[in-house]
């Protein structure tokens, strides 16, 4: 039996610390102008998703524990006017709600010391992973693994993957981060991950019960060049950007990077994140978000720094209206008319 607690508006985020402040599913009198839909339309033409957010640490098991609690509660929403408390089993959860939930960039281990990701490093058939594999098939959800410590080709290199995985626990796809984060942080310090990681090689997009999504990770999102190849040649409909942006970078151009992505693509943007202290050298900014392809925040959790879930609704008919009547897809110059100019 569920326990409901009847809210006056719609409701987008659960987070595991009592708040009061919540942020309702945003859709603007434009949006619903360049549809033309009424509700029930909007509802029949969509589909829910959810992204975490959470404050990994240097214990698999914690970390674990965390994502399968996120998803095996995960609140849904009946008709926007309820959301449902106390729900008893994950199976419950995931099929009354989202049909994928996205975690965030080093979802399962983050390390408290140089090293450490190396050596809980596992291929992707080891126990570490068949974990979220069992979770995903026994909620019957689709998981976005974001920046997983895949075994690298040596002893002294990971890949940081981004592990999709479908609701019968299959592994669909696996997307290994282009651009790695080697930055002087002002303020803070040095990072250097291309002295333990190897870069990936390969633009990844896979479809899915929400959409063709796009793969990247973190860092990756600083390159637009990537997001333009995912929407134009890959088809992606759906940016998935897990991340542990640091919290200068984080303050200064995080919801302006994912906002410009989502823009410039007209993608929606699902941007879950580290937050909070994972050991007394390293913290992260938080701000789980998801993005319409008009650039409005559609999901995100009442606070930056708490353990969450927020949701929101991927509206195709949305989609399909922007890209038809603004079709940049059309408007596009080939590569080869950027030709050096003429002096």
């Amino acid at each position: 039996m569920l326990n409901c607690q009847t809210l006056s508006r719609p409701y987008n985020a659960l987070s595991l610390r009592p708040r009061h402040r919540v942020f309702p599913p945003i859709r603007s009198h434009l949006l619903r102008a360049l549809t033309g839909e009424s509700n029930s339309e909007m509802a029949a033409n969509s589909v829910r998703v959810a992204a975490a957010q959470m404050t990994s640490i240097n214990d698999l098991a914690s970390n674990f524990a965390t994502c399968s609690r996120l998803v095996k509660n995960l609140f849904c929403i009946d008709g926007l006017d309820y959301i449902y408390m106390g729900i008893e089993s994950e199976k419950e959860a995931a099929s009354a709600g989202a049909k994928l939930i996205c975690f965030p960039e080093n979802f399962a281990f983050v390390g408290a010391k140089n090293g450490e990701s190396l050596e809980i490093a596992e291929p992707l058939d080891g126990p570490i992973m068949q974990q979220y594999c069992s979770l995903a098939r026994e909620s019957s959800i689709w998981l976005s693994l974001g920046g997983f410590q895949e075994k690298g080709p040596d002893d002294k290199h990971l890949c940081n993957t981004h592990v999709v995985i479908d609701d019968n626990g299959n592994i669909k796809s696996t997307y290994k981060k282009i651009h790695l984060f080697d930055v002087d942080i002002p303020g803070e310090r040095s990072y250097k991950e291309s002295s333990f990681t190897e870069a990936g090689k390969n633009i990844v997009a896979v479809d899915s019960p929400v959409g063709r999504l796009g793969l990247t990770v973190c860092y990756d999102l600083r390159f637009p060049e990537l997001y333009q190849q995912l929407r134009f040649q890959h088809e992606a409909q759906v940016l998935l950007i897990p991340a542990t942006f640091t919290v200068p970078t984080g303050q200064a151009h995080w919801e302006i990077l994912l906002r410009a992505r989502a823009i410039e693509t007209q993608c929606y943007v699902i941007a879950a994140a580290q937050t909070g202290k994972h050991s007394e050298k390293r913290q992260s900014y938080g701000d789980t978000l998801i993005i319409d392809p008009w650039g409005t925040v559609v999901g995100r959790l009442p606070d930056r720094l708490s353990t969450g879930i927020t949701v929101a609704d991927i509206d195709f008919s949305l989609l399909d209206s922007i890209r038809t009547r603004m079709p940049i897809s059309k408007h596009r110059k080939p590569i080869d008319f950027w030709k050096p100019a003429s002096l």
